[in-house]
């Protein structure tokens, strides 16, 4: 799974998301290479409302509306050999665009971090052997 469709089944499963929403596109997307089949990944992006109602499939056809904010989404997770990690649980965030403060992306930044590669961390490489 994807971390566009995780925020998609995340944000069709809150109670108050009234509307079906479509990937729009990427502003910023990071892919850091760990060690061992190690990927951390942080990828910011817009979703658009659509006339369909939350829930609906993407076979179905549902045109975009243009008379609702654009939801900006935030995702940081960790890959192990092309597989979601949940350690650290992926970090979520999305808004609609005009509610979006500063200390939200302060927060956002800081969240992400926690999840994000650490170069200082210990490696298997950095282990001391007799």
């Amino acid at each position: 799974m994807s971390g566009v469709d995780l925020v998609l089944e995340q944000l069709s499963s809150h109670a108050s998301v009234q509307h079906h929403f479509i990937y729009l596109r990427s502003l910023e997307k990071t892919e850091i290479e760990g060690s061992f089949g190690v990927k951390y990944f942080n990828h910011h992006f817009f979703l658009k409302p659509t006339r369909c109602a939350r829930g609906a499939s993407r076979e179905q056809h549902c045109p975009p509306r243009n008379d609702r904010p654009l939801m900006d989404c935030l995702i940081c997770y960790k890959t192990i050999y092309g597989q979601m990690d949940s350690n650290p649980k992926p970090y979520i965030h999305c808004m609609q665009r005009p509610r979006i403060t500063a200390e939200m992306l302060a927060a956002r930044e800081a969240e992400c971090k926690k999840v994000s590669y650490n170069p200082g961390a210990a490696t298997i490489l950095a282990l001391k052997t007799r």
